[in-house]
């Protein structure tokens, strides 16, 4: 029997960090179709899951981590595979390319429409399932819901984009899935330190996630945060932690979850 696609901690405060690309995992059935390359999952969001623990533990906030690879389903995608940016490269629901643009199926191996519907139910819609029911549970429980995608990513990728990322990049679907109030207490935190280059609202908005569940007017708030590997690992095989970089990181971190808590309830938020 296979094991469940995600877990959830559930916690005591209205929010709810999701890490929708920390997964890892990609089933027996798939690999043998993916190329060597494929199944080292490069494009992981690496370490999120360790890094967001504090989330639960320290600030009793609710976190989703999925089991599986991006590779199998991307969760931050569209349930109907719309490109998420138009007029750039984009990977699919379930991806066929490398953050490169190379291939990660051997030739003839890549997913049918049919198969692509069957891994959404199988994977996809489970995910969102619980990510939709625990938002709801937090606004029955505290009157709003607050949602922290959480991502990472390579700094330099040309396929995807011209240049080097930002360090840290703040997207809030251009301020319609949060309030104005917790979009400039946000940017507060991160124009506030000196550590990280910083943006809010660039390259990466927000995905599917932030833009489907950020609803302010019905309660619920919703970010993302996209932000290099370089700022707490190495960006190169193993992609192992580095521990002085997290270290510097983490409070960075810490200041945004505390400004959600802070800014995102409708009292301080609604009209602002």
């Amino acid at each position: 029997m296979e094991a469940p696609v995600y877990t959830l901690k559930r916690g005591t405060r209205p929010l709810l960090v999701s890490v929708p690309h920390a997964g890892r995992d990609i089933p027996a059935w798939l690999a043998p179709r993916l190329t060597e390359r494929a199944l080292a999952v490069e494009d992981t969001d690496w370490h999120l899951d360790a890094l967001y623990a504090f989330a639960h533990e320290e600030l009793g906030a609710s976190l989703l981590v999925p089991r599986c690879s991006r590779y199998v389903v991307d969760l931050n995608r569209p349930p109907d595979d719309t490109p998420m940016y138009a007029g750039a490269n984009n990977t699919e629901l379930c991806p066929t390319r490398h953050f490169t643009g190379d291939a990660l199926y051997r030739p003839g191996m890549a997913p049918t429409p049919d198969e692509m519907a069957e891994r959404r139910a199988r994977y996809w819609r489970p995910y969102h399932d619980a990510l939709a029911g625990e938002l709801a549970r937090l606004r029955a429980a505290h009157g709003h819901a607050l949602l922290f995608d959480g991502h990472s990513i390579r700094s330099e990728l040309p396929w995807l984009f011209e240049g080097r990322l930002p360090d840290l990049n703040l997207g809030t679907a251009n301020g319609a899935s949060c309030t104005p109030a917790l979009r400039q207490a946000l940017a507060e935190v991160l124009a506030g330190q000196t550590l990280f280059s910083q943006v809010v609202d660039g390259r990466f908005k927000g995905g599917h996630i932030t833009r489907h569940y950020g609803r302010p007017a019905d309660g619920v708030q919703a970010v993302q945060l996209e932000m290099c590997w370089s700022t707490y690992m190495a960006e190169q095989p193993p992609y192992e932690v580095d521990a002085a970089r997290a270290a510097r990181l983490q409070p960075v971190l810490r200041g945004l979850l505390a400004a959600m808590l802070a800014h995102g309830t409708p009292a301080t938020g609604a009209g602002a």
